[in-house]
């Protein structure tokens, strides 16, 4: 057996505590081998490419380097060089990805925690993340494995074929490819997503939305649906706190929206960095003038975490102002996450007002929607609801 991997009898016994489901994705899982240390640059692979590589996609050559195209960061790699999502390598002049195959977090989670309100409400999404990053979020919650290499963490051995495979023995209806950011396990994600479809399993996509067009596009042929994590409308923001640059993710989500991809945005509201009222307002305004107004938006409330645990909560009367000022904007379903039981974590019908989804955390405690449909006034509800 290769290093870090495990058995299939171990990993069927993961499965089972994992489904449970846990905020952070690490349930039943090492999330680290012993000794780990995060590299910006880890050792180059040996000779004999490691089992759990494929060629990447979106590459070419410039000079002696390889570039890679898949991620605004425009990694250019030199013989034996990793990128810096960690687990793109140059490897004999072609470009690898080491992440395929071997995610080091598998879950079975409720659609709701991605958080999806407006996709397949109350149905299992089998969830898989492998390590790496494109960005290095301050704030991160699972850098654990986002920040870390698919060579320095505990993973499971399972190919596409075998993650289909155990979506459906888990009575999934997706696959989420979540946690970390898929975008940096692409190759994997993008061959399960095509098994996936071929069985009509769904497929949903969490991610950050730091990604180019042309990978992003040939993506969205096989993806049902994403939440968008849109971290800061202020650029200068984002590079300090994220680490990459706002427009690439405002472009993505225009491309979601243009390629039929069921959207939900998700903005963590941050003390001192994120909580700015008026660029909430602009950035309300923003995604209404874009035709993104029926995209359900998501504030979330900030714990302190990784690299900015100085800071306090975000105070729920911010979020509550952050809300109004989106439905005042023109955004049809706003919704503040990580305050259980707060009553906008349910649905209003944007045109009665009355509420037909009551939510507590991510559970569903009633339902007035009717194939789509509010049941009060007939309105016809955005969302993927069948």
């Amino acid at each position: 057996m290769e290093p870090n991997m495990i058995s299939k009898r171990e990993f069927l016994r993961r499965c089972a505590i994992c489904s449970a489901g846990m905020a952070f994705g690490m349930t039943g899982l090492e999330p680290l081998a012993k000794g780990a240390v995060g590299l910006a640059r880890p050792s180059p692979i040996p000779d004999e490419l490691w089992k759990w590589s494929k060629e990447a996609l979106f590459y070419r050559r410039v000079g002696e380097g390889l570039e890679c195209q898949k991620c605004p960061n425009g990694c250019i790699l030199m013989a034996g060089d990793t990128g810096v999502c960690r687990n793109r390598v140059n490897h004999n002049g072609k470009m690898y990805s080491i992440a395929y195959g071997n995610p080091c977090a598998v879950h079975v989670d409720p659609i709701e925690k991605k958080p999806f309100f407006h996709f397949l409400p109350s149905t299992r999404a089998y969830s898989v993340a492998v390590a790496g990053c494109t960005i290095s979020c301050l704030n991160c919650q699972n850098w654990e494995i986002s920040q870390f290499s698919p060579k320095e963490t505990q993973n499971f051995d399972l190919m596409p074929d075998q993650t289909v495979e155990e979506c459906l023995k888990n009575n999934a209806e997706s696959i989420a490819y979540t946690y970390s950011e898929p975008t940096t396990f692409y190759e994997y994600a993008y061959d399960t997503a095509v098994l996936a479809r071929k069985k009509k399993i769904r497929n949903v996509w969490k991610s950050n939305g730091y990604i180019n067009e042309q990978p992003l596009r040939h993506l969205c042929k096989v993806m049902d649906a994403a939440n968008i994590d849109l971290k800061s409308f202020d650029d200068s923001i984002c590079m300090k706190l994220n680490g990459g640059h706002s427009e690439p993710v405002l472009r993505s989500l225009k491309i979601f929206k243009e390629e039929g991809v069921w959207l939900e945005i998700t903005n963590l509201i941050i003390p001192t960095w994120t909580d700015d009222l008026d660029m909430i307002k602009r950035m309300c305004d923003w995604l209404v003038q874009n035709g993104l107004h029926e995209c359900p938006l998501h504030f979330s409330r900030f714990n302190p975490l990784y690299k900015l645990t100085q800071l306090p909560v975000t105070p729920v009367s911010t979020l509550e102002r952050a809300r109004e000022i989106a439905l005042t904007s023109g955004l049809q379903y706003v919704y503040i996450g990580n305050v259980p039981g707060h009553m906008a974590e349910n649905t209003y019908c944007h045109k009665c007002s009355k509420m037909i989804i009551e939510r507590r955390g991510f559970r569903i405690l009633n339902s007035n929607l009717e194939r789509g449909k509010c049941r009060f006034c007939g309105a016809r509800i955005p969302g993927v609801w069948s």
